[in-house]
């Protein structure tokens, strides 16, 4: 009997053991847990993130960054979420200046502004920058902070993508969504950095990537504090302020931030310059690249995309061994599965 009582204490033991080892196994790497990550597939980009995190995050380690410089800063579109067949907010752009049309029959005269009523991308197309940035502007201003609020969350609460059908809102990347928060577990501060319209993005970004409203930094227009009725008001005026893209993004990173990120995600050449500031600073740092090589679950584009394009940026993260992410190879899902209602 008490041999039988030795081998079971011992067999115990040996569950005890294993268990403890496996509990440790999980701490090793950046405190991966089974539902960290769980849409990236193993392979050397997702443990490239893993090996960072753990790095700067390990009191032990000569990397240890402490709290208040773990700075990441993401782009939006075509990093956070879907950019294609066009900008989400040419769309919305583009919804608006048709639900406007009766308030200004001028437009019907405007070339430019006859493409937006049709949603005649190509021709918008043509005409650059200029043209987006009329039909942004024509939409976009005229009305308070607090309307604006309420007609982008009428929108993307409703508006749907015309080739995947699903609502924009849900063309987020889900493999971004949980590195998001795998990154926020780790006490790292996330924040958004895009050319995209700020007062756009925070109606709904929050909800959609669990990052304040505060934290969210964009293209944004020209305001104006006035009394209506004795009630304080900004007004929208349409008049760009400052275009969150390229040379722009340190510059706002700097300015709304106030320190040089460790880690910084984008998918295109508007990026470049906020991955080059971020890689530029001294200790530890992780740039990446989100690649668009899957045509079948989403897109593929990169030196020639009409939006989005990958080219200086390609050469660049070969030559600085930044880690670039093939959508195809390293996501095992794109988009969040749709709840069933």
């Amino acid at each position: 009997m008490l041999g039988i009582e030795r081998s079971q204490k011992t067999s115990g033991m040996r569950i005890v053991l294993v268990a403890v080892l496996l509990i440790v196994a999980t701490c090793i790497g950046g405190n991966v847990s089974a539902q960290d990550l769980k849409s990236w597939k193993d392979g050397a980009v997702k443990q490239s993130i893993i090996d960072f995190v753990a790095a700067v995050t390990d009191r032990d380690s000569p990397s240890f960054v402490p709290v208040q410089d773990r700075i990441a800063v993401f782009d939006n579109d075509g990093t956070l979420w879907c950019e294609q067949p066009y900008y989400f907010q040419l769309a919305f752009a583009f919804d608006r200046v048709k639900a406007m049309a009766d308030e200004h029959p001028q437009w019907q005269q405007d070339p430019v502004m006859k493409a937006a009523l049709s949603g005649d991308v190509k021709t918008i197309a043509e005409g650059g920058e200029e043209a987006v940035v009329k039909v942004v502007m024509e939409s976009h201003a005229g009305m308070t902070t607090e309307q604006f609020d309420a007609i982008v969350s009428d929108w993307i609460a409703s508006a749907k993508h015309p080739v995947t059908g699903r609502r924009y809102q849900d063309m987020v990347y889900q493999p971004m969504v949980e590195l998001l928060d795998y990154l926020r577990k780790h006490d790292f501060q996330t924040w958004i950095v895009s050319g995209g319209g700020m007062e756009f993005m925070r109606p709904w970004a929050t909800q959609r990537y669990g990052v304040p409203t505060n934290q969210i930094i964009g293209s944004t227009i020209e305001l104006r504090y006035q009394l209506q009725d004795g009630v304080p008001q900004l007004l929208r005026l349409p008049k760009l302020a400052f275009i969150d893209d390229k040379e722009g993004k340190p510059v706002a990173i700097h300015r709304h931030i106030g320190r040089r990120p460790i880690a910084a995600f984008g998918n295109s050449d508007g990026d470049l310059q906020m991955l080059q500031w971020t890689a530029a600073g001294s200790g530890k740092r992780l740039a990446v690249y989100i690649h668009h090589t899957d045509a079948e679950r989403e897109y593929a584009y990169d030196r020639k995309g009409h939006i989005g394009r990958l080219d200086k940026g390609l050469d660049e993260a070969a030559q600085r061994d930044w880690t670039v992410v093939d959508m195809k190879q390293d996501w095992l899902t794109v988009f969040p599965t749709l709840q069933v209602k």
